[in-house]
């Protein structure tokens, strides 16, 4: 039985419809289906995915989540962008939303750090092709992320890291 990715997460929020808004406006997922403010289906903006993401309302009332701190649960679902400018353009969006909570260098990814409207956090990151690697590939790396010598450095070995809009 070979499994050949993770398709797609559903989370219990407060409003479904104001955590959809937030995946549109600061990551560019799209509405897929629409169920009101029961549930709302997303995908991703290069997806091929029927959705990557489900939003199912609890209501206002509901307590902040306690996972890892008192409960256990998920830590954080992450996602992945194409080059370095774009996470840089990310970056960009989530600290104007003041949803940016850290940055870090693993070595393999750059990976910045969110919450979304219920505290939920998210990663948005950046995987370093496998042939740079190196020894980091069985590290647990955590650098100050700085996207600007990462795109310096990458760019001189000639990976494409896009361009700074």
């Amino acid at each position: 039985m070979p499994i050949s990715g993770m398709n797609h997460a559903v989370l219990y929020v407060r409003d479904a419809i104001r955590t959809a808004a937030f995946y549109r406006a600061l990551l560019g997922f799209e509405l897929v289906v629409d169920g009101g403010t029961q549930y709302q289906f997303m995908r991703a903006p290069a997806s091929e995915n029927h959705h990557d993401i489900a939003f199912f309302s609890v209501g206002a009332v509901a307590g902040a989540s306690e996972a890892g701190s008192r409960t256990v649960g998920m830590y954080h679902l992450a996602w992945e962008v194409p080059t370095l400018a774009e996470l840089a353009d990310v970056r960009a969006r989530l600290e104007a939303a003041g949803a940016l909570v850290g940055a870090s260098d693993h070595g393999v990814n750059k990976s910045l750090y969110a919450r979304d409207p219920d505290g939920l956090e998210f990663e948005v990151m950046w995987l370093v092709p496998s042939e740079h690697w190196g020894t980091d590939e069985h590290e647990a790396i955590i650098r100050p992320l700085d996207i600007d010598a990462d795109m310096a450095r990458f760019s001189a070995l000639g990976v494409d890291v896009g361009s700074a809009k």
